[in-house]
């Protein structure tokens, strides 16, 4: 897996595309912006973009950062299962001011521990800033 985080339109699908050089018959891309459900996983490489809403979504489900935590962590051992190439896409969101609601504040929270999750589990991450890519882990497979 790789996991490639950082703020949000500082261009980290712009990178994933130019550094898995994507062309639309070999991967399969996948928006929690867009959808609320992980797809049949199929294609040499998938990425799956909007972490933090794919948390928020399991969040809104479980009603508990600890429960929507548990259920991502089942995720991902599944994912990391997968005999081809898994690309997760998340929002750092976890800087900056601390949200007043406490939901929002409960969605930050199961993210950044979802994100250290994904980290673990990942083979490979990069941390996106205007456009630019640091290479914060890499394990040769």
């Amino acid at each position: 897996m790789h996991f490639i985080t950082g703020g949000a339109f500082n261009g980290k699908k712009q990178w994933v595309k130019k550094f898995y050089n994507l062309d639309e018959t070999l991967h399969q891309w996948h928006s929690f912006y867009e959808e609320k459900q992980v797809p049949a996983l199929m294609g040499e490489i998938v990425v799956l973009e909007g972490i933090e809403r794919y948390v928020r979504i399991l969040l809104e489900k479980s009603g508990s950062a600890f429960e929507a935590r548990a259920l991502f962590k089942k995720e991902l051992e599944h994912w990391a299962k997968e005999d081809r190439t898994i690309v997760l896409i998340g929002t750092d969101m976890m800087k900056g001011i601390v949200p007043m609601n406490s939901f929002d504040r409960m969605w930050r929270d199961a993210a950044g521990w979802c994100f250290q999750n994904i980290a673990a589990a990942s083979h490979r991450v990069d941390t996106i800033w205007y456009g630019i890519a640091d290479t914060i882990k890499e394990e040769l497979e």
